[in-house]
């Protein structure tokens, strides 16, 4: 009897060591690599423009030389609130990082985006073109005021 488990127990070894076939399925893979500058950022797929004012209440906003030290708190505080969900100050996260936000748009845009979403992303061909980057992730009305609003864009102007 044991040189009949021996025997078996010597088969299941050999067994086990051999070779195993690696079967190739047929499927689809997602590459989700990101393409980089030559400093190591993100390339922008979205167009810089300064020109579009966006779609929304703000027609024309020119910023003073000198940042608002008072607004830019407010502005601070309502971003770390309520912002700071979606958006990281210079890495991209569900949003956009909105360091530098001022080179990239004007700032009837931003301040039309903040107002506005829903009709940016509906109609502002540049908030369509982020959604899609953004794999469709919607920026929620937040309801601000103008005055909040502004007191956000003169935070992100210290960014």
């Amino acid at each position: 009897m044991k040189k009949i488990v021996m025997i078996f127990a010597l088969g299941a070894l050999i067994a086990s060591c051999g070779g195993k076939k690696e079967e190739k399925k047929d499927s689809f893979e997602v590459s989700r690599t990101k393409t980089e500058d030559t400093k190591g950022q993100a390339k922008q797929e979205v167009p810089v423009d300064l020109d579009n004012k966006g779609v929304g209440p703000i027609s024309n906003l020119e910023f003073p030389d000198e940042i608002n030290d008072e607004m830019a708190a407010r502005g601070k505080a309502k971003f770390d609130a309520i912002c700071v969900a979606c958006h990281m100050i210079d890495q991209r996260m569900i949003g956009p990082a909105l360091k530098g936000v001022y080179e990239r748009r004007s700032p009837e845009w931003v301040m039309n985006m903040i107002l506005n979403p829903d009709g940016m992303l509906k109609e502002d061909p540049i908030a369509k073109a982020l959604l899609k980057e953004y794999n469709n992730a919607i920026m929620l009305n937040q309801n601000l005021t103008e005055d909040e609003a502004r007191d956000v864009a003169e935070y992100l102007r210290t960014l």
